[in-house]
């Protein structure tokens, strides 16, 4: 039974609070609000003359106008109104908005609190520094016009939109003492990934979580149309919402007096809630799940701004959206009617004779790190803790030699991330949209149990509102906590089956240039990495078919810029041991890795895992035989499959072919490939040429898309002599061996295709070619006629050293 946290009275639009407010409070609230909406106005238009100490000219305007006023007035209202809540109750608050193009209030707000100047001392709180805040909005050389990593106190881009309640869920995860307010905007509510993160609050535990207070600003309208849930009636809505399992406060009005009073008395009363659950968790031992607090605000859109413009109706419309007055350069009538919207707010009294915000302004703010501009954990990489981590050695597959044994590497890494568990209870978890023990990483399970606080049944297994296994079907969701996560100052470990991290593709585009730019700012400290582990992958989806089959994610990471993203391919177990050791080490990357959870050949031992994945690429000498003078080919290979069929490949042309030189080459670091004047982990084109040579063949099984080597190699002396074999969309339901055969990855397909390439091979070669052919005659009816790959497929294993 769920646990309530107010009365039915909440439903209905709370009454009124006259006298809620002291008249000083009243009056340094809507000062500041005013200052705020004032400094938005300012950004958005303005490149001089920034306190209208003299009458307003064209050139004091901007020749572009770039930017989002409609959203901007209620943020910055609900900011003042947070400031006055955190002065009062102390509280360690952070501020997340989904209608990130509300840019110009958060970097009015931090500008107010005096944290913008601290970052940006060129941007002080004087005059000289109110020219550089408006002129450098939108600008070319200055800031974007959404909340970016250059504005003080966020974690969230909001460029995109439906992310804000993951990320501000994600945040307050292991963060006890942490409120997180988040504005989630009406059009931003339309999204898929805003309706899954209502969900959250499911996996939230009161008594070792901190909270979140999910504020729905309806103003009614997003570019050019309605929102939906601003049309639908009040009662649905609110329903919907209870039926997410919040209480909803409503707070409606224009009137900006009435309005300071209303909103006060409703957030001290959620504030009063949030509190009240929170004691009976921890104090109590109440461990049923709460229904948690939240506002459902109604404000015009454009509040405060224009309110007809060309005889046309501007607030509390759509025409607010961006741009009211578009073109107050060259239009004297728009010119005037900036002019008199600026000075509605009267800015001679919110700011002195040098600029800075008066008194009740600044007394307004809270201090040092309460203020949501300067809150730690909005700079997460200043509360990073290295994490404990056990020596991944003790996880080794022993193999005594090449191919003798065989183990599935993703429940070998399980057992490493147990232990990573039990040594980090406050600051790791582990990501996954019900794939957990699908990916064979249940040995996680353990240690810990999945965070569920949603009612349990008879039956249910590893659940607990303390669980650090963060389970829900929600790619999205499960990826907007992680990041969440890791932008306040923790780490996380995200696995999901290969075909379907896919649906977080532009997730990924955002985070990869927060990162960009956050390494550019000196003031935001480095972050753990976003960590994924690609499984259940292409070459093993014969079973679930054609719709789970699509190794295109590494293809969508590459594009990132190269000092953000690293690729890796372990081959098998220990290789893979090795490879999440570092990346769960490592800062401000995102790390991809992509193994098979099946059983497969294990090659090498640790140690020599622990060389090769360090080098990134290297010659197996223990598969070639080029050691008594250059190759006649080069098998190259990346990924665990490939790697097999390549080995079971020169297998057979060994037999055929005594005296043919093959030297295999394995790819564990993809970004090897590329030239070092391109990535960081790039080779020189010596060291490449060293193993791929100048001149001679090289037949490539590659785990993903073949072009994706030849983007990365284009340069190569040898290109042309690349050729790439992998995944070509072709695929059903079949067995593990015909995926390769269908794209032609096989043994087979690589051995005819080094009998072709090699010219010195001759016609000696024809009887073994027709011999190949005839195998993959003889697969194919055997697939067919017994639904399983043929024994000598199925029981094939490395048979030994082929080098001298």
């Amino acid at each position: 039974m769920a646990e309530t946290t107010g009365t039915q009275a909440s439903w209905a639009t709370t009454p009124a609070a006259t006298e809620h407010l002291s008249a000083q409070e009243l009056d340094g609230l809507d000062m500041w609000w005013r200052a705020a909406n004032y400094l938005s106005v300012g950004q958005i238009y303005l490149m001089g003359n920034p306190l209208l100490r003299e009458p307003l000219r064209p050139e004091h305007v901007k020749p572009r106008l770039l930017g989002h006023w409609g959203t901007t007035p209620g943020l910055n209202f609900v900011y003042a109104h947070l400031n006055r809540a955190i002065r009062t109750r102390d509280l360690d608050m952070m501020y997340v908005i989904g209608p990130g193009h509300g840019g110009p209030g958060l970097i009015a707000a931090a500008w107010l609190e005096g944290t913008y100047s601290e970052v940006y001392p060129d941007v002080a709180q004087d005059h000289d520094g109110l020219v550089r805040l408006v002129t450098q909005f939108s600008f070319p050389g200055g800031v974007p016009s959404h909340v970016a990593p250059e504005t003080p106190g966020s974690i969230h881009e909001g460029g995109e939109l439906g992310y804000s309640l993951a990320h501000a869920f994600g945040a307050a995860l292991d963060n006890p003492e942490l409120v997180v307010a988040c504005v989630v905007g009406d059009g931003e509510a339309e999204t898929g990934p805003l309706a899954a993160g209502w969900q959250s609050n499911k996996f939230l535990d009161p008594a070792t979580d901190g909270a979140v207070l999910p504020i729905l600003h309806l103003n009614g309208y997003k570019i050019a149309s309605p929102t939906v849930w601003a049309r639908i009636p009040e009662e649905e809505l609110l329903s919907t919402l209870r039926g997410f399992g919040y209480e909803p406060f409503v707070v409606a009005g224009s009137d900006p007096g009435s309005m300071h009073h209303l909103f006060a008395a409703t957030l001290d009363r959620c504030l009063d809630g949030i509190a009240a659950v929170q004691r009976r968790a921890r104090r109590d031992g109440i461990q049923r799940r709460p229904r948690w607090p939240m506002i459902v605000l109604r404000t015009p859109k454009g509040w405060t701004g224009p309110a007809t413009v060309d005889g046309k109706r501007v607030e509390g419309t759509w025409r607010s959206h961006q741009i009211p007055l578009s073109d107050p350069r060259r239009n004297p009538e728009h010119l005037a009617q900036l002019e008199s919207w600026l000075l509605s707010y009267e800015p001679a009294e919110l700011f002195d004779h040098d600029g800075a915000p008066v008194p009740p302004i600044r007394e307004h703010s809270p201090v040092g790190i309460r203020r949501m501009s300067a809150n730690p954990h909005a700079n997460g990489g200043r509360l990073l803790r290295a994490l404990r981590m056990p020596d991944f050695r003790d996880y080794a597959v022993p193999v005594a030699r090449p191919g003798a044994e065989t183990a599935e590497a993703t429940r070998v890494l399980g057992g490493f991330l147990r232990d990573v568990v039990r040594r980090n209870r406050q600051n790791f978890r582990v990501f996954a949209p019900d794939e957990n023990n699908s990916n064979r990483l249940d040995a996680v399970l353990e240690a810990t149990t999945r965070a569920w606080v949603a009612e349990t049944e008879p039956g249910d297994e590893s659940l607990a509102p303390d669980g650090r296994v963060m389970e829900i079907l929600s790619e999205h969701t499960c990826q907007g906590w992680l990041e969440g996560y890791l932008l306040t100052g923790r780490h996380g470990f995200f696995s999901c089956y290969e075909a379907f991290a896919h649906i977080v593709d532009s997730m990924v585009n955002q985070h990869a240039k927060w990162l960009k730019v956050s390494n550019q700012l000196p003031w935001r400290a480095p972050i753990a990495s976003l960590n994924y582990l690609l499984t259940s992958h292409v070459w093993r989806q014969d079973h679930n078919g054609f719709s789970h089959q699509d190794p295109g994610f590494i293809d969508h990471v590459v594009n990132k810029k190269a000092e953000i993203v690293r690729v890796y391919l372990p081959p098998d177990a220990n290789t893979l041991l090795s490879v999440a050791d570092h990346c769960l080490r490592s800062r401000d990357y995102i790390n991809v890795v992509v193994a098979g959870k099946q059983p497969e050949p294990q090659y090498l031992d640790m140690d020599a895992a622990i060389v090769h994945c360090t080098k990134g690429i290297g010659i197996w000498d223990w598969a070639s035989s080029d050691q008594s003078g250059d190759p006649d080919v080069v098998m190259a290979c990346a990924g665990d499959v490939p790697t097999m069929e390549t080995l079971a490949a020169v297998d057979h042309l060994r037999h055929d072919f005594p005296d043919l030189r093959m030297r295999v080459v394995n790819v564990v670091d993809l970004m090897r490939l590329q030239e070092e004047r391109e990535h960081p982990h790039g080779l020189s084109d010596t060291a490449f040429d060293s193993l791929f040579t100048r001149d001679r063949p090289v037949i490539f099984a590659f785990h993903g898309y073949p072009w994706l080597i030849h983007r990365l190699t284009y340069r190569r002396h040898n290109h042309a002599n690349i050729h790439v074999r992998g995944y070509k969309e072709e695929g059903t339901t079949t067995t593990p061996f015909d995926m390769c055969v269908l794209n032609e990855i096989d043994r087979f397909h690589l051995a005819i295709d080094v009998i072709d390439r090699v010219p010195r091979l001759g016609p000696r070669a024809a009887y073994a070619r027709e011999a190949l052919k005839s195998k993959l005659i003889e697969h194919r009816q055997y697939v067919s006629a017994h639904g399983e790959d043929m024994p000598e497929i199925q029981e094939w294993t490395w048979p030994g050293r082929l080098g001298s």
